[in-house]
């Protein structure tokens, strides 16, 4: 139907089947019967004949209106598509915390690369602060962060929400009782990730609030060797919830215990950009493309 359209709008915009036809370089027959076959799919009249005038029904000037946006659109996509051809094979730097590499990121290379394998990906590691300082300054092309931020010079995309849970290893002494409640959490043996992360400042937050002392048997900053260890150790963990995966649970031998406090403790992972007007159409295409990546999931 799109070429339809484009016909369609030409005659609209000469005024005349005669110029329309020279117009687009296509005999009077073959022009007709482009409009006869959009009427007909339509199942309405574009044009009333007034003479030797062409007048639009109401059903043809909602036709034009939308024959012009479709041709914009178009005219964008191959403008965006020749951008893209033109740099080649192209560079992605992305800015992200700590936590939000080992939580994130994977997933989000994977899936880029698998739709785009010419795309290089560079990661740089930072807290979040550092990383808005460096997607400010144009060291990196955009910055996946655990937390809404609010800079004049920077768009910030919600991507998604995450929250801690419990993880225990299976028949854990703590289990005896029944389902683990906030209040269990004290004095029991745990191992955190390091000092200095939102993930952390966010745990201590949460023992703070509910006024808990566990007891911290090591603080380490990677997620697989606080999983390899819990078993080792007997001990829990509080780990984002985006981090886990079924294989990793059932490798370790591990449960995730929902509390319900655990669920509050929410936070937004968004994506954040300089502002679009100042980035490269190629940078603008990754970021629509991660936008609709965590729509679809």
């Amino acid at each position: 139907m799109l070429d339809e359209l484009h016909v369609f709008a030409v005659v609209v915009e000469q005024s005349s089947m005669n110029k329309a036809s020279a117009a687009l370089n296509l005999s009077q027959p073959a022009l007709s019967r482009k409009i006869a076959k959009l009427e007909q799919d339509l199942g309405a009249l574009l044009f009333r004949r007034i003479g030797k005038r062409l007048e639009l029904t109401r059903i043809g000037q909602l036709t034009y209106e939308y024959a012009i946006e479709a041709r914009q659109q178009h005219l964008r996509y191959l403008s965006l598509v020749a951008d893209y051809k033109s740099v080649g094979r192209s560079t992605l730097t992305i800015g992200a915390s700590l936590t939000t590499l080992q939580t994130t990121l994977p997933d989000l290379i994977q899936a880029l690369t698998l739709r785009s394998p010419e795309l290089d990906i560079k990661a740089i590691t930072g807290k979040t602060h550092e990383i808005v300082t460096l997607v400010r300054e144009r060291k990196a092309d955009l910055g996946i962060v655990a937390s809404r931020i609010d800079d004049p010079q920077l768009r910030c995309v919600p991507l998604f929400d995450d929250h801690l849970v419990l993880v225990l290893p299976r028949n854990h002494f703590v289990m005896d009782k029944g389902l683990p409640v906030i209040s269990d959490l004290n004095a029991l043996p745990m191992i955190l990730f390091s000092k200095g992360t939102w993930y952390r400042i966010l745990t201590d937050e949460l023992f703070e609030k509910y006024r808990l002392l566990p007891d911290v048997r090591m603080e380490i900053d990677s997620f697989e060797a606080i999983l390899r260890l819990l078993h080792t150790c007997r001990a829990a963990t509080l780990l984002p919830k985006s981090y886990l995966r079924p294989e990793m649970l059932q490798d370790n031998d591990l449960l995730v215990i929902p509390i319900r406090e655990l669920v509050e403790s929410k936070r937004t992972t968004s994506l954040i950009h300089a502002q679009s007007e100042s980035l490269s159409p190629e940078v603008r295409l990754w970021i629509d493309e991660i936008a609709t990546h965590y729509k679809r999931v």
